[in-house]
């Protein structure tokens, strides 16, 4: 009898060694099989012990990614390189010097709001790094700057829906992993609903909460904007310098301000350097947590020069509970397109609605779903997206992955601000 628990307890330990030691893979095995719970109750019965044995080792070499009905999942094709040095323009908005300074002015200018009071540049600002430390965005009917911004009183102007991005590098959007791009298509937005800088530069200004407010339709606003900018005499002759003879038209203002968005770059980080061949650029630990964040499974997503795979992925994130209603993303999956990870250390909060504020609890909620948790009780965990599924992150993976990512933000970008605008409104609108 003494042999016998004495075998059943080496028999357990020896089961439960591989759960501390060898990674979420094990852990996971034993959470998808109902195992263990009945460990940790001491319902763990011989039989059992040597399904889980099994279990274990026949998934040790596993290397057929599959999900969790036992269908196999196709990876992505993952590289990685430097960014461009340079960007590419569409055809019909080549660059110069004279649209880039117009555009500048625009991208500054709260003339391109209903009530006057938001500007590019309030929820874009070269100090938060062309993004914003707020969850989610306060444009229209706002006051204050960053993290101290808030609604005017009285107020019936809704939040914006969604995180700000970062205007840095937006000119890359849509690059692959062999570096090829069409800035005439890029996606743009957290649900693809644009496609180009130049498309993307009108939608704010059409939009309610953003920039348009209640007096003005999405129609109105853009006529409204033109006939205002028509009217100021600085703005007629930069319009001529950059656009010849050319009329003052909501195109050649959506193509000023993306002109001006495409010089707006941080491609020279410490990664750039090591990817271009600077071996001494990462620290041992910045390279092992490289490693480490495409061994886990974050470069099924987060890959290519600007680290993302510009698809869409449904991943459960929570709600924002300061939205009346459940962001449901593109066409009501719950899917929303890959971020850049780059420069994240200028656009936390993170995710689409901003609902984690630092890099650790990102990480952890992948952790999450990895293991088939949903923190979003709309989504169940049979929708989220197979790759991330596939997940085999840990929490004595993170720093080192985060200290990799830190090897991505790059502070050489322009960081200028025009003293005033033609308009003569206060720059970048109501922020102080």
């Amino acid at each position: 009898m003494i042999r016998l628990v004495g075998c059943f307890s080496s028999l357990r330990y020896w089961c439960l060694l591989p759960l501390a030691h060898f990674g979420p893979k094990f852990r996971k095995i034993v959470y998808n099989f109902g195992l263990l719970q009945s460990v940790r109750f001491k319902k763990f019965r011989f039989p059992t012990a040597l399904i889980l044995i099994a279990v274990i080792f026949a998934n040790c070499d596993n290397k057929n990614a599959k999900n969790k009905v036992g269908k196999k999942v196709r990876r992505p094709s993952i590289s990685f390189a430097a960014l461009p040095k340079s960007v590419r323009s569409p055809d019909d908005n080549p660059a110069s010097v004279e649209k880039e300074l117009l555009g500048r002015f625009l991208f500054y200018d709260p003339i391109l709001s209903g009530n006057k009071d938001v500007a590019c540049a309030t929820c874009h600002h070269p100090n938060n790094g062309y993004a914003e430390f707020l969850d989610i965005s306060i444009g229209v009917n706002g006051k204050g700057f960053g993290s101290r911004r808030d609604f005017r009183i009285p107020n019936d102007i809704p939040f914006v829906k969604r995180n700000a991005h970062s205007v840095l590098n937006t000119a890359f959007n849509g690059i692959d992993t062999k570096n090829h791009y069409n800035p005439k298509t890029a996606p743009m937005f957290w649900d693809d609903r644009a496609k180009s800088l130049e498309s993307q530069a009108l939608e704010p200004i059409k939009t309610l909460e953003e920039m348009r407010g209640r007096d003005y339709s999405e129609t109105e606003i853009l006529k409204e904007v033109v006939k205002r900018v028509k009217n100021i005499p600085e703005y007629r002759k930069l319009f001529h310098n950059a656009f010849d003879d050319e009329e003052i038209t909501i195109e050649n203002i959506s193509k000023a301000i993306a002109a001006f968005e495409r010089t707006l770059l941080a491609n020279n980080s410490r990664f750039d350097a090591y990817m271009r061949g600077d071996s001494e650029a990462l620290s041992i630990s910045e390279k092992d947590g490289f490693e480490l964040f495409k061994k886990v499974g974050c470069a099924n997503c987060h890959n290519g020069p600007m680290f993302s795979d510009y698809k869409s992925h449904v991943l459960g994130v929570p709600e924002n509970k300061k939205l009346p209603l459940p962001d449901r993303g593109i066409g009501d999956s719950f899917a929303f397109r890959t971020a850049s990870l780059r420069n994240l250390r200028f656009t936390a909060p993170y995710m689409h609605n901003g609902s984690f504020n630092d890099l650790q609890r990102v990480l952890e909620f992948y952790e999450d779903i990895s293991f088939g948790r949903s923190r979003n009780p709309l989504l169940p965990k049979e929708k989220f997206d197979p790759l991330v599924r596939e997940l085999e992150l840990s929490v004595k993976d993170m720093s080192q992955i985060i200290s990799f990512l830190n090897s991505l933000n790059d502070q050489d970008f322009d960081k200028s601000i025009p003293e005033k605008v033609p308009s003569g409104l206060p720059v970048a609108g109501n922020i102080q």
